[in-house]
Formats: structure tokens, C-alpha cells, sequence
């Protein structure tokens, strides 16, 4: 059985950097699909807000013709789309420059006071000058609620500084720092997966689980992000933020209940409970790389500083050996690994149990693995428990190592919203609890710039590895040092 999904109030949100990849790719789209799914009200206004000049027409088709290239169906003859148009205003505004003339975005609004909301699609540096100007023009009306795009600065003091400046013009319970990650559907039920199930919690900690590691893999290069993602790199791209907040949700206490507060609260425990990793234990827990010449599928592919045009000591591969100092997870590494122009996409988080203390079998039986539970958020959405088993038949005793599996497209009719579309909706009906508390924002910033203050002071602890691999050697002995390796169900 579908879920019924239900409308949200009225309301007018504005997208500041209309024009660019986010909003054309993501946004857009994802309110195009609540509009299909009859979630969002007629008389809810979308105003697009960018530099470009062009006007309201020319982005509508603009908007059409970025998604008929992503998407199938062209949409000319859609009558649901020519409706969802009619909702797209666009208004051209530099919306950083104080001595702008704010007329044309303020008429937009009209005399609505209905729900106001402003989405920033934009580099973080701009998430300050905008906010402030929304309110020197008094846009900011009561209940105004804004979003912010992750990450939020590019270190703590960056960070901070945000906050501090957007925090002036909009209160807390009005900020909605979003990471796609946390929309996801397999990521939300890990809440569900871990306190909704006596199976797992009482061997959810030190006894039970030997190491974690949380994986998120992408076969694209830095393309057309190259310019922003040299600025960043992969340990300020992904893990300061998606992997961080993944590691959270599998480690945190449980929670009194599902409030906002009560989960961010038990999330920034953890972030201060990690172990900060000093100079002189980067070698030991931490390998950084970037990809040189490869190929995917057969297909030859550049090097990273091949796409850039300049030589680069960015890293787009990053992998860590974590450790929270509180009792559950004491002794229990938790292993992050983040990388582009990887060998395949996907986004994984792997429990590994411990070994059963005794082997009962014999030793020509076969060898008993260690239990794994293996939560799969992309692609092909699921949750797998590898168990060991006897081979049926006659003849003695073999065993095999086998998944209990929970497919999301076998178990559920495949029609409930993406991230994107979950969070959008989030942010309309107030539901604080799938985005970042300032707090969690700044503590897993004071986590990461150790680690870039490192880099900074040895420059040359740089790995190359071919587009197209897993990572560099180096990431594999990060964890056979421990005498583990990283999890491949190719092996299984």
C-alpha cells in the first residue's frame, strides 16, 4: 500500500541562484514532482532569483528544457506542467550588492502573508550578504524561514561567522542548514532500524560490534565543480558534513524521542565525543588522494588535475580511521571513505559484528565469517544481515555466508519522494529534525580542521591513484594494519 501523501500550506519561496546546477537539477525538479503528487498548493508562488537576464518565459522553458534532458518526456503537450509554470516567476537581482534594487523581487511577494521562504543556492560566502540584505529590505517578515546549502563555511571560524551573521536576521528554529543525505529514506529508518528493533541494541555497542565503516563512492570527476571543488576537496565536501552525520545517526545514544532537538542533541554528543586526530597520527588514520588517468566501464577518462588545467594539492579521496571516546564505542573504530572517479557509485554503511567466540565446524567445513549488517543508501536502496548458513544437502556439514534481504524495491511501491523532495517538503510544514542544529555544524568543523591544519603542515602526504579503482593501496592498509579490510560484496 502507498503512502497518501499530504499537502502543505500555501506558500511563497523564493531561490536565490536560480540558474544554476542545484536549482535546475535538484530544486526545480523536486517541487515539480510534489506539484504532480498534488502536495503543493495552487496558489503557491516559486521566485527564481539569479544575475541572468532573462525573463519570466525564458526561465520556464529554461526550467523545461533542463529537465526534459534529465528526465523522460519532453513536457510541451503536459498540461500538469504548463500548471506548475504558472508558478515560476523569475526576477533578476543581485541579491549581494546592498545598493540593488529590490522592487521587482518584494513585488513578486504581493500582499501574501502566507508562509515565506528563502532557499540559498549559492557558495557559502554569499549566505551572510544575502541574508542581511533580505532584512535591510525588510523581506524577512515574521515566520520567514531560510535554507542554507551545505557546507557551511569552509572551517570552524567561517562557520561560526555565518551563523553568527545569518543567526542576527533569522532565529535558530528559522535556519535549515540542509544535507541531502539526511532526506534519504534508507537513512531516516537507521532511527527506525536501530530503536524499533530489540534485535540490534543490545549488541549495538563495544560487545557486539567489531568496526563500522561508512563508505560513499562516486564514479564522476569534478566536471563542471572543478573550480569549486579545488577550493574544497573532499574532506570539506563530504566527510565535515555527509559522512559525519552519518556516523552520528549509527553511533548516538537513543534519544527520549524523535523531536528535532532531542536527536540533534544525542548527534553533537558524538561529534564531541570524537577522538581529535593529531600531527603525529595522520600517517597512522588518515590517507588523503587525488586520481590520475584511468578508465570506467572501458572508457578512458582525465586525471583530476588533467580536467582542472593546473597542478593541484586538493584531495579528492579521503579516507579515515575515526574513534569516539564514550563507553558504547570504546575500541570500536568507525572507518570513512570518500573518493570520485571510484570504480562504481554507491553510498553504504557497513556494522561488522564480532567473530563468534568458538568455532563449533570443522576446518574442511568452510570458514564462518563475521555477521555484517550492510545498509545500502544508493543506489538500489535496502538493508542486507549476511549470516553464516548450512549448505543444503547431504554429505556433512558446509557452510555458506548469506544475505537476509530487505530490498526498498522489492518490499515497497517505489513512489515515495527523493531527498530533495522529502527536505523541501520538510522545510514548508517546520520539521527541524532532518537538518543541522548550528552546534553540530561548528563541532564537526573543529573535528575536520585538525585535520586540514595537518595537511596544511605536510604538504606532500598527497596519493595518487587511477580514475577508475577503489582509492589508493594506502586506504586498503589503513585498515589491514588492524588486520581488516574494506567491505566488497563483489567478495561475498
Amino acid at each position: 500500500m502507498s503512502q497518501k501523501l499530504l499537502p502543505v500550506e500555501p506558500f511563497d519561496l523564493s531561490i536565490f541562484g536560480a540558474t544554476g546546477d542545484l536549482a535546475l537539477g535538484k530544486l526545480l525538479p523536486s517541487l515539480f514532482h510534489r506539484w504532480c503528487d498534488q502536495q503543493i498548493p495552487e496558489s503557491s508562488k516559486i521566485i527564481a532569483v539569479a544575475r541572468d537576464n532573462i525573463d519570466t518565459p525564458a526561465f520556464r522553458e529554461l526550467v523545461r528544457q533542463r529537465y526534459a534532458d534529465n528526465h523522460e518526456g519532453h513536457l510541451e503537450e503536459d498540461a500538469t506542467w504548463h500548471a506548475f509554470a504558472e508558478r515560476l516567476t523569475y526576477v533578476q537581482l543581485d541579491a549581494v550588492d546592498p545598493s540593488a534594487d529590490w522592487g521587482a523581487f518584494a513585488a513578486a511577494f504581493g500582499e501574501s502573508e502566507r508562509l515565506r521562504l528563502f532557499y540559498l543556492a549559492l557558495p557559502p560566502s554569499l549566505y551572510a550578504p544575502v541574508s542581511e540584505n533580505l532584512a535591510r529590505h525588510g523581506m524577512n517578515v515574521p515566520g520567514s524561514r531560510i535554507v542554507l546549502e551545505k557546507p557551511i563555511g569552509s572551517n570552524f571560524h567561517a562557520a561560526r561567522e555565518i551563523n553568527q551573521r545569518v543567526g542576527r536576521v533569522f532565529g535558530e528554529d528559522s535556519i535549515f542548514r540542509i544535507d541531502h543525505y539526511l532526506g534519504k529514506e534508507s537513512v531516516q529508518n537507521l532511527l527506525i532500524l536501530r530503536f524499533g528493533n530489540w534485535l540490534f541494541e543490545p549488541i549495538w555497542n563495544a560487545t557486539g560490534i567489531d568496526h563500522v565503516q561508512i563508505t560513499v563512492a562516486e564514479s564522476v570527476g569534478a566536471g563542471a565543480r572543478a573550480a569549486y571543488y579545488d577550493r574544497a576537496g573532499a574532506l570539506r565536501d563530504m566527510v565535515q558534513n555527509h559522512l559525519l552525520q552519518l556516523m552520528c545517526l549509527v553511533a548516538m545514544e537513543p534519544p527520549s524521542d524523535l523531536e528535532a532537538d532531542t536527536v540533534r542533541t544525542e548527534k553533537l554528543k558524538v561529534l564531541k565525543a570524537l577522538r581529535p586526530i593529531r600531527s603525529e597520527d595522520m600517517s597512522e588514520k588518515v590517507v588523503r588522494a587525488r586520481y590520475s588517468p584511468g578508465a570506467i566501464k572501458g572508457q578512458a577518462v582525465p586525471g583530476y588535475e588533467n580536467e582542472l588545467g593546473h597542478s593541484s594539492q586538493t584531495e579528492t579521496f579521503v579516507a579515515i580511521k575515526a574513534e569516539i571516546d564514550n563507553w558504547r564505542w570504546a575500541g570500536v573504530p568507525f572507518y570513512l571513505r570518500t573518493g570520485k572517479r571510484m570504480s562504481r557509485r554507491y553510498s553504504e554503511i557497513v556494522i561488522q559484528f564480532k567473530p563468534v567466540p568458538h568455532d563449533v565446524v570443522q576446518a574442511d567445513s568452510g570458514e564462518i565469517h563475521p555477521n555484517r549488517l550492510v545498509i545500502r543508501l544508493q543506489p538500489d536502496e535496502g538493508v542486507r544481515l549476511m549470516l553464516m548458513t548450512k549448505d543444503p544437502g547431504p554429505g556433512g556439514v558446509r557452510l555458506r555466508y548469506v544475505p537476509l534481504n530487505l530490498s526498498y524495491a522489492d518490499t515497497f511501491e517505489k513512489n515515495y519522494p527523493d531527498a530533495y523532495e522529502r527536505l523541501l517538503m520538510a522545510v514548508i510544514r517546520g520539521n527541524l529534525g532532518l537538518f543541522m542544529r548550528r552546534d553540530e555544524v561548528e563541532s564537526a568543523w573543529r573535528w575536520t580542521d585538525r585535520i586540514l591544519q595537518s595537511w596544511t603542515d605536510m604538504p606532500n602526504s598527497l596519493f595518487n591513484y587511477p580514475a577508475g579503482t577503489d582509492g589508493p593501496a594506502e586506504s586498503a592498509l589503513l585498515l589491514a594494519k588492524d588486520n581488516r579490510e574494506w567491505f566488497d560484496e563483489n567478495r561475498t
